[in-house]
């Protein structure tokens, strides 16, 4: 059961509207399931249209945000709960602990490092959590292109394709998501 999904996605709103609009869809649809947001904590971007559409669906947004970047204009101000770390590290490590999936909207270089350190948790067995990646106007099809050639080129074992869902759709992927299991697992 997911009760709480982190949400990797970028501080930038990127040049597409789909992307905002995805996000927002997204919080609606966290808040409508009563599954709790966990994010970067940030107000800016992508991630700000997520927190505060999930939040203003009646939902719960959690932010960790490292000390560095707790300040005015950068954190998000109105969530339900924020956790200040003393690192990126550690911020990272406290995402993975609280959440019980993940979920990537497009982002930027922080995104897919945060989306690629889950990707090897999972394929390594430490945290074998659903993955998501929310594909909004093929964002992601560059990367899912890359991961199988990975696969074709006989650096990443085939089963491990399964460890996360690429979907176009928030419910779509969702619904995935609730229904996943890692490929170590049978």
């Amino acid at each position: 059961m997911l009760k709480t999904i982190c949400v990797f996605c970028g501080s930038q709103p990127g040049v597409n509207s789909a992307y905002a609009e995805a996000a927002r869809e997204l919080g609606h649809l966290l808040a409508r399931h009563d599954i709790t947001l966990i994010f970067g904590g940030g107000m800016t971007g992508i991630m700000g249209i997520l927190a505060d559409a999930t939040l203003d669906a009646g939902g719960r947004a959690i932010g960790i945000i490292p000390d560095s970047m707790n300040v005015p204009r950068v954190v998000h101000e109105n969530l339900t709960d924020l956790i200040v770390t003393p690192d990126m590290h550690t911020r990272k490590a406290k995402m993975v602990e609280m959440s019980d999936g993940f979920i990537a909207l497009p982002g930027g270089l922080g995104t897919l490092d945060e989306l690629f350190e889950t990707l090897t948790l999972s394929q390594l067995g430490y945290e074998p959590k659903p993955i998501g990646i929310l594909n909004v106007a093929g964002y992601y099809d560059p990367l899912v292109e890359l991961i199988d050639h990975a696969i074709q080129a006989g650096f990443v074992k085939p089963q491990y394709r399964d460890i996360f869902t690429v979907q176009k759709i928030p419910s779509a992927l969702l619904t995935a998501m609730q229904h996943f299991q890692h490929p170590i697992d049978h």
